[in-house]
């Protein structure tokens, strides 16, 4: 009897040890072993061939270290391994060494050390991977670091160019501190200008460029090169900007008085609408300035200006704009008089517009802080409304009319700049809502009717072209001529769900015309790379963990600990019917 009860409390003892474990579910660790080949990731960014080349002892590092097995390019991309001399304008580690790990196994970096994203790398896969660093030589650069300026300028303009240069490395006795930059366009010099170099770092300046030396309206692509510098590398001392002269302003926006709202339309039409853009502003009563210079400007100019306009946007005091006459599409936004409050706006109804404002996430964008109302007009179409802390009756904020071809609209909201200035997806609302009211306006008339645009005019060495599609109709692909140093080519723009699209040119101009369609512009691949430059290296060589890594289970994982418990449960009741006890 005696042994019956060891047995049985036995068996009771395990089965609850066993179940006490499953509640408490420790977790335990090991390591696990990499396999023998390891996943070689080479550097394939444009540093690995500029100054000092290293491409070809890193090819022979790399099979050596692969014996046999994968080795994986990355760069701005991760690609497939082969031998040809990268192309890629920029370095980052982060998708290949993702990936690596996904894949399992022993990881191998080799590179320059040069990489843009080091501060994003995961601190635990960065440190499974063995990294060979191969280092740059040494060497003095001098470089133009980039172009800011106008994109669209009249013919009687002066295009203000904002270039940055800079030297980098380590100089020679020798060498002066002074060097020039020179604009140019088509091989024609525009300008000179003679500037001090830093000792290192990046400084900037201000090139005036009139716009009447340019030989010819239209697209131009000017270029900025640093002469007189005797430096190592060549290929990063000139940059490129793309501008676009007409003989008259295209849009004029006129504000009276000038505030934020009229500051980001400003800005926001002048991308949008891809048209020569000129913003008059009214500080004081009766005075006008040039909102780029504020140089005064009399009277009768700024009539002209709105007069001679394709677009017109009146943007402040209704009263104050009253007397001005626009044969053309015209845009009026008072700001001035309005029911203050927190206006939310609501997804819009059946309209021309609707379309284009489909995608915006209305209840997550800032309110509008006050509301004009509008003046009555039984041939105007609301395209959004609004409702005063979300409560009570809506009221229209954009109407659209069209009398005898004359195309207005009307925004009667003030404080949607907010929306821009926010920036993320209210930033994009409101690029969406000017350009959708800009097409539509310019629709009825010379309106370009842009299905797509360049979001970039000029990319680094290395990197692709970004496009935007802007079409009412859903992203569809697009073929196009490209005309460049290799003559004309076709190709075709891809876009994804989101409208983006992205071609990868080599150096050069190009002038593209799509197929079927109004969009004509240009586009320019420069042979300049941030690649080119010199850069500490942000890598450290470290052996890495050989591909070894470790295994978290939870004790619930482990079947044989349910199986166990449910033995002792069960061996115990049979043994105890067996045996006629309860």
């Amino acid at each position: 009897m005696r042994r019956l009860r060891l047995g049985l409390g036995l068996l009771r003892a395990t089965g609850i040890v066993a179940l006490g474990l499953l509640l408490w579910n420790p977790v335990a660790s090991r390591t696990l072993p990499g396999g023998d080949r390891p996943l070689v990731l080479l550097d394939a960014s444009l540093s690995m061939i500029g100054r000092g080349s290293l491409w070809r002892t890193a090819l022979d590092t790399a099979r050596s270290i692969a014996r046999g097995g994968t080795i994986w390019r990355f760069g701005d991309r991760v690609t497939a391994f082969d031998t040809a001399p990268p192309t890629d304008g920029a370095s980052r580690l982060g998708p290949g060494l993702e990936a690596a790990a996904a894949r399992g196994g022993p990881i191998v970096v080799v590179s320059d050390g040069g990489i843009i994203d080091r501060a994003a790398l995961p601190a635990d896969l960065l440190s499974r991977a063995r990294i060979v660093v191969l280092p740059r030589p040494a060497f003095f650069d001098a470089f133009v670091a980039g172009i800011d300026g106008p994109r669209r300028v009249e013919t009687t303009d002066t295009i203000r160019l904002k270039v940055s240069y800079g030297t980098a490395g380590m100089r020679d006795a020798g060498r002066g501190m002074r060097g020039r930059l020179v604009v140019s366009t088509a091989g024609r010099d525009l300008l000179s200008h003679v500037v001090s170099l830093p000792d290192s770092g990046v400084v900037s300046t201000e090139l005036p460029t009139p716009a009447s030396r340019i030989p010819h309206p239209g697209w131009t692509a000017l270029a900025v090169r640093l002469d007189g510098v005797a430096d190592a590398e060549p290929r990063d001392d000139a940059r490129e900007f793309v501008v676009e002269v007409s003989p008259q302003p295209a849009a004029v926006l006129l504000a009276a008085p000038p505030t934020w709202e009229s500051r980001f339309l400003a800005h926001t039409l002048g991308d949008v609408a891809r048209l020569p853009l000129r913003v008059y502003v009214e500080a004081e009563p009766g005075r006008w300035r040039d909102a780029a210079t504020l140089a005064p400007v009399a009277d009768g100019a700024v009539r002209r200006a709105a007069q001679q306009a394709r677009l017109v946007a009146l943007v402040g005091d209704p009263a104050a704009l009253a007397g001005f006459a626009t044969p053309g599409a015209l845009l009026v936004w008072p700001t001035i008089g309005g029911r203050d409050g927190d206006w939310y706006v609501e997804p819009p109804s059946a309209s021309p517009l609707a379309g284009y404002l489909a995608g915006i996430a209305w209840d997550s964008l800032p309110p509008a802080s006050a509301v004009s109302d509008l003046p009555p007009d039984t041939g105007a179409v609301p395209v959004l409304q609004a409702r005063l802390a979300r409560r009570g009756a809506s009221r229209p904020i954009a109407v659209l009319s069209d009398q005898r071809g004359s195309r207005r609209a009307t925004v009667a909201a003030t404080g949607l700049w907010r929306w821009g200035f926010r920036g993320g997806a209210s930033d994009v609302a409101y690029r969406t809502l000017i350009g959708a009211i800009t097409d539509w306006l310019l629709g009825g008339g010379e309106g370009r009717g842009e299905r797509f645009v360049p979001m970039t005019y000029e990319v680094p060495n290395g990197l692709p072209l970004l496009w935007r599609w802007v079409g009412k109709n859903d992203p569809q692909d697009i073929v196009m001529t490209l005309t460049g140093p290799a003559g004309a080519r076709a190709d075709t723009l891809r876009f994804d769900a989101a409208g983006r699209a992205e071609l990868r040119l080599a150096p050069g101009s190009y002038r593209y015309a799509a197929s079927g369609g109004a969009e004509r512009g240009l586009v320019v691949v420069e042979s300049y790379s941030d690649e080119w430059r010199p850069a500490a290296p942000v890598l450290a060589a470290q052996p890495g963990l050989g591909g070894a890594r470790r295994e978290s289970l939870a004790l619930r994982e482990r079947w044989w600990l349910f199986a166990l418990a449910i033995a002792a449960f069960s061996a115990e009741w049979a043994w105890r019917r067996r045996q006629g006890l309860p």
